[in-house]
C-alpha cells in the first residue's frame, strides 16, 4: 500500500486564518491554545504569522466565538453529565487543553458544587456496565474496578465507599502513601 505524501499548503494571511478558525470552531468547541495550534500550521512563519494569529484570536474573542471560560464551563458540564467523570479527571483534561488554572478551578468548582461524588461514581459504574467483583478472581477484579474509577477522576475515599457498598473486602490503606504513589 502506497501512501501519498501530504500536499504542502501555502501559508495564508489573516483573512484566510479567520476563515479557517471559524470553520474549526464550527466543528467543535476549542480552547484558545488548541485553536492557535491548528492555525500555526496554516499561518506564515515567524512574526508575521504570530501577528496574524493574534489578530484572529482577538477578533474571535470580540465576536464571542472564542472564550476559554465558556469552553471550560461547557466542557466540564458535558464531561460530568455525559461521561460521569470525577472532578480530578476533568481538571486534568482541561489543563492538558491549555486552559488557565484559575479558569479551570472556577469552572470545575461551579459544576461540581454540591455533587455527591459517590453517586456520580455509581453512575459511572452503571454507565460502563462494570460488574460487582465476585468468585475466585474477586481481588483482581476489584483492583481493576478501583483503577478504572481512579482514572475516571474519583478520590480514593469515594472508590473505597463504592467497593464497600458492593461488599468487597477493602484493605485499609494509608491515604498519604496512595497520594505520593
Amino acid at each position: 500500500m502506497v501512501f501519498k505524501q501530504a500536499k504542502k499548503r501555502e501559508p495564508v494571511g489573516e483573512a484566510g486564518l479567520m476563515e479557517y478558525a471559524v470553520r474549526m470552531l464550527a466543528g467543535r468547541m476549542r480552547s484558545e491554545r488548541d485553536l492557535r495550534r491548528l492555525m500555526k500550521g496554516r499561518a506564515f512563519e515567524g512574526a508575521e504569522g504570530e501577528k496574524a494569529m493574534d489578530a484572529v484570536v482577538d477578533r474571535l474573542k470580540e465576536l464571542k466565538y472564542l472564550s476559554d471560560t465558556r469552553f471550560a464551563a461547557d466542557y466540564t458540564r458535558l464531561r460530568k453529565e455525559n461521561e460521569k467523570f470525577g472532578r480530578r479527571r476533568v481538571q486534568q483534561d482541561l489543563a492538558a487543553k491549555g486552559v488557565a488554572s484559575e479558569t479551570v478551578g472556577a469552572a470545575v468548582g461551579a459544576a461540581y458544587e454540591g455533587v455527591d461524588e459517590v453517586a456520580l461514581a455509581r453512575a459511572y459504574v452503571a454507565r460502563k456496565r462494570m460488574k460487582q467483583p465476585s468468585g475466585e478472581k474477586a481481588k483482581k477484579e476489584s483492583a481493576r474496578v478501583m483503577g478504572r474509577l481512579l482514572r475516571a477522576g474519583f478520590s480514593v475515599g469515594t472508590v473505597f465507599k463504592v467497593l464497600k457498598d458492593w461488599g468487597v473486602e477493602v484493605e485499609e490503606v494509608d491515604l498519604e502513601d496512595v497520594a505520593e504513589g
